[in-house]
């Protein structure tokens, strides 16, 4: 029963606003389910909205999705409607992040109705020096309530927001999205802490929002439910697509926890294909239930595996024009999600009228594949996604060992039987742990140079990877002069030495973040260089011999003038970097 001692919570996760929003088709996708999402908290009167990240899918959101974004909140989350709970913890410290350390609706220029809160996910996550994301731009114009934003990678505190509305009282858990392995690390080293009321603990209902891999990735790239605590009453997990917004009890630690999944679709996958649903949440001292609320904006999303071999009757291999039979059962099968799709929409006018289909195919033992093009263009008129319908896929034949390590196949051991879902990083770790070790990294670890391609694919951190490169050299030549090493396999040794000391460290973490930060910053800077070592480096290139960092300036980090950064090269000498022809390119 709603009433003064009942909070109304309207949860959500992974919208996603923004995506594919210059596809003809697609393009109104995700700001459509926002504005759904939305007004179902207006109508059903909730006291505050709860997002579990990921609300943009770029980390540097265009001024369409921003205006789009702001209006919306704008239009649903301000007006006279007054809040009827109150926040009782230090809000400086919950807020510590922004630069008004206090909920929304209590700034007195503000009139909000519904307050939104927020953590960040992996997508819009904070990057630079000063740590900021597409939320803080929402957090500081009043619009959002940006929280859970931890700035250590030593050790992290999470300190909940306490909410009490009558007699009830919440307390609100958050934590940004973070690299898995990176906490995955300090879990077991007893590194995070759930800070907790030192009265009344018994009295409050825990609420916490998380941001990371709940599915097992690999050995570290996942978040056990066991490491949370167990004083915890309900998780809200974000980060994972597939919609099991149902809540599931986990039996060792006591809590429930629901997954409510992303709004809108950003791959063809299996998890995609489950309906979408946010959840309307009723806390009352220190019980709860969670009511299911379907979206009626989502664009439908078929799916169906397709195995030739299954179909002998049909055709085989060997068949007189196997592959325009194996064409006409695609069409078919197309045909039929189709009709399914067509059923549903019946009495839905605000579903989209194109879904999207795929249909994967599995050729293995010894089918041929037909020209996908040509077969899409069967479907361009009814189907959202025309161009990547077929998705063709063999199972992946028994591996032997190659025993020839100069003439391997990295492309046959690289090969996926489907590329969807992976990231950078992962690409990185597994080409690394496929290569033999005379082609392996010697001057950076996989995981930086993972990091490094990550801020450039995903953020658009076009110096990320340089950075990367000059802050290792930098670092590793002043430690091979602090060693007064001198001979090429002396240096060859404790490189690598000196590289595996820092692999899964915390300072290797430290490292990535100072030089993600160095990335944004308008000058690059200049390190302590060694004359040897510096000549073994840079054979060949008498510019660079007598010192990388420009004209022998040793005694400090900057030189007294130091050049601008252009568009070009013409800036940044060929020294300057510490960059040069020669043997730099082994340690790559």
């Amino acid at each position: 029963v709603d009433d003064e001692d009942t909070f109304k919570i309207l949860i959500a996760t992974d919208i996603h606003l923004g995506y594919l929003e210059k596809d003809a088709i697609r393009g109104n996708d995700s700001y459509n389910t926002l504005d759904e999402i939305l007004k179902c908290a207006k109508t059903n009167e909730v006291d505050f909205i709860l997002l579990g990240g990921d609300l943009f899918h770029e980390n540097k959101p265009s001024r369409r999705c921003l205006h789009n974004c702001i209006t919306m909140l704008r239009k649903y989350c301000m007006g006279d409607t007054p809040i009827q709970f109150d926040i009782v913890s230090d809000q400086t410290v919950n807020f510590n992040t922004s630069k008004f350390p206090w909920v929304n609706y209590q700034d007195e220029n503000l009139n909000i109705s519904i307050p939104a809160f927020s953590i960040h996910g992996n997508h819009d996550d904070p990057t630079g020096a000063e740590g900021l994301c597409a939320l803080d731009l929402l957090s500081a114009s009043g619009l959002l309530n940006h929280f859970g934003h931890s700035q250590s990678v030593e050790s992290i505190e999470i300190s909940p927001i306490l909410m009490q509305k009558g007699n009830t009282k919440l307390a609100l858990f958050g934590l940004g999205s973070i690299p898995d392995e990176r906490l995955y690390r300090m879990f077991v080293n007893n590194q995070v802490t759930m800070l907790r009321p030192k009265e009344d603990q018994d009295e409050w209902f825990n609420l916490f929002a998380i941001h990371q891999n709940r599915s097992k990735h690999g050995p570290t790239n996942y978040i056990p439910e066991q490491f949370l605590d167990d004083f915890l009453d309900l998780v809200v997990w974000g980060h994972e697509h597939e919609c099991l917004i149902t809540p599931s009890r986990n039996e060792q630690q006591l809590f429930y926890v629901i997954q409510p999944g992303s709004s809108v679709a950003t791959s063809l996958s299996p998890g995609e294909a489950t309906k979408k649903h946010i959840g309307l949440l009723r806390v009352k001292g220190r019980k709860m239930n969670l009511q299911k609320i379907p979206l009626k904006t989502v664009r439908q999303f078929f799916i169906q595996d397709v195995v030739l071999g299954d179909y002998p009757d049909l055709f085989t291999p060997d068949t007189p024009q196997v592959t325009k039979k194996v064409e006409n059962l695609c069409y078919a099968k197309v045909t039929e999600m189709l009709e399914e799709a067509e059923r549903e929409r019946l009495g839905c006018p605000l579903t989209p009228e194109k879904p999207l289909i795929r249909l994967r195919v599995d050729y293995s033992g010894g089918f041929d594949t037909f020209h996908t093009s040509r077969f899409s263009q069967k479907f361009v008129e009814r189907v959202a996604n025309p161009k990547d319908i077929i998705h063709f896929l063999r199972r992946r034949e028994q591996k032997e060992d190659n025993k020839d390590e100069v003439n391997v196949d990295y492309g046959s051991l690289l090969k996926t039987t489907a590329a969807e879902g992976l990231r950078v990083e992962d690409l990185v770790k597994q080409y690394f742990a496929a290569t033999e070790q005379t082609v392996q990294l010697s001057l950076l670890t996989e995981h930086g140079m993972g990091k490094a391609l990550q801020e450039f694919v995903d953020k658009d951190e076009k110096d990320a990877i340089e950075e990367l490169i000059t802050y290792q050299l930098e670092k590793t030549q002043c430690h091979l002069q602090a060693r007064a090493v001198t001979t090429e396999q002396d240096i060859d040794t404790e490189v690598r030495r000196f590289r595996d000391s820092k692999k899964n460290t915390t300072e290797e973490d430290n490292e990535i973040k100072e030089v993600s930060n160095d990335a944004h910053e308008p000058e690059p800077l200049s390190g302590l260089m060694c004359d040897t070592v510096c000549a073994l480096y840079f054979q060949g290139d008498q510019q660079s011999q007598s010192s990388p960092c420009g004209a022998g300036q040793r005694a400090g980090r900057r030189p007294s003038a130091a050049p601008t950064r252009g568009r070009g090269r013409g800036g940044r000498g060929r020294g300057s970097r510490g960059r040069g022809r020669g043997e730099l390119s082994c340690y790559l």
